[in-house]
């Protein structure tokens, strides 16, 4: 293998912006912000525009737009007989 050709794998911080849930995990990505952790250490800070914590699916908001009755017809032809 070649030498020094692979990315710098460090833990940072994700922030997301719309709930203000943060989690510490390792990435390649970089940034010039920092941001102290709860252990007291500093990390860089990336911050993201959805998580787990803000995203429909995963907070249980999720809605379905149906206007011309796909989603019934779908349920109609594969539901379980």
């Amino acid at each position: 293998m070649k030498a020094d050709i692979h990315p710098d794998y460090r833990e940072v911080v994700f922030q997301d912006m719309t709930s203000d849930f943060k989690f510490l995990t390792r990435s390649t990505l970089s940034s010039k912000e920092k941001v102290k952790w709860k252990d007291g250490n500093e990390y860089p800070l990336i911050k993201i525009d959805i998580s787990s914590a803000s995203h429909p699916f995963y907070t249980g908001q999720n809605k379905i737009m149906d206007t011309s009755g796909r989603v019934d017809k779908f349920r109609r032809r594969y539901a379980a007989k």
